[in-house]
């Protein structure tokens, strides 16, 4: 957040856009190619567009078109308790607890708040192609919530006695 505030960009920002408020972090860490990346998503109200600040080489700034939203997005308090750098061993602990094997290759880590709870949810991709999902409470930083899927689950497989032809296959269908 420092390197966010201290930046040009975050300046010009807050004065065209001085009611916007942080609603999210999202945070990808890789630990097999070290290819991190920060971005820091701010709601505008008043035209409800989020920008998006994205932290790798430097301080760059998206804005979306307007998205409907379901629910107002819930400001986040800047301040995080549990470190980023933290959330690879706390997952790693609740893996050993409960007999998961399998090593972290990249975390998916969003930061916001949820029924006024600061609560990190991440998706982590293991090494055997399993993902875990796990939500973490910012303030204990104590597993809430903890599943653990492969990756094939969520593929959707075509069952082999399905006849599909290709758009120019002009044979007919059975």
């Amino acid at each position: 957040m420092k390197r966010l505030e201290d930046s040009d960009e975050f300046k010009k920002f807050r004065q065209e856009h001085g009611k916007a408020y942080l609603c999210a972090g999202f945070f990808v860490l890789d630990f097999e190619q070290g290819k991190n990346m920060q971005q820091i998503d701010f709601c505008i109200p008043s035209s409800r567009k989020i920008a998006t600040f994205v932290l790798d080489n430097g301080v760059k700034l998206k804005i979306s078109d307007p998205v409907k939203l379901k629910k107002k997005l819930s400001k986040l308090d800047k301040d995080a308790i549990t470190d980023i750098d933290a959330l690879k061993g706390i997952v790693h602990d609740e893996m050993l607890n409960r007999t998961v094997t399998g090593e972290i290759k990249k975390i998916i880590a969003v930061l916001q708040n949820d029924h006024g709870k600061k609560i990190w949810n991440l998706n982590c991709i293991t090494g055997d192609m399993g993902i875990i999902r796990v939500h973490i409470d910012d303030a204990s930083s104590s597993i809430l919530e903890f599943e653990k899927a492969s990756l094939f689950d969520f593929v959707k497989m075509i069952p082999k006695d399905m006849n599909i032809a290709s758009p120019d296959d002009k044979t007919p269908k059975k």
